[in-house]
């Protein structure tokens, strides 16, 4: 498991970048580049649920939030698998990375925002999260500024 870390400068305040990760409407254009159409459902609790998922809401990861301080961080802790419908917490494929963290840091700089982003991953998933979080983060910052 090894460490990723993502960061860009957003010229806006660190709420509207807040929002424009965490809302309905804009979190599936950020997230597009890691799966077209995906879902985020949570409940916004620590320890609570958290499923994001593709189009079909069937397929993805179960998470929980391991803290949350609005708008400052959000950590998610993954937990399992998400399969037509069945949380996969279980199986020795999900063991090798559940536990694994998804950060999210905003600080926020007279009225400008540094979105940082630190994702545990299996290194075989590298290119994957590169793609996602380089392209998706520049939406945020395009979205959180227009």
């Amino acid at each position: 498991m090894e460490t990723l870390r993502y960061q860009i400068e957003i010229d806006a305040p660190a709420q509207k970048v807040w929002d424009v990760l965490w809302n309905d409407k804009t979190y599936s254009q950020w997230t597009h580049y890691f799966s077209p159409d995906s879902k985020m459902k949570t409940d916004w609790e620590v320890g609570g649920k958290t499923y994001f998922t593709d189009a079909s809401g069937q397929n993805g990861m179960v998470s929980t939030i391991e803290r949350i301080e609005e708008p400052k961080h959000l950590i998610f802790k993954h937990l399992g698998e998400l399969n037509n419908g069945v949380e996969d917490v279980d199986s020795e494929k999900v063991k090798a990375w559940n536990g694994s963290l998804e950060a999210y840091y905003l600080e926020n700089n007279e009225g400008k925002t540094t979105l940082k982003v630190e994702v545990g991953v299996d290194s075989s998933y590298k290119d994957m999260m590169d793609n996602g979080f380089i392209k998706g983060l520049e939406v945020v910052k395009n979205l959180s500024e227009n």
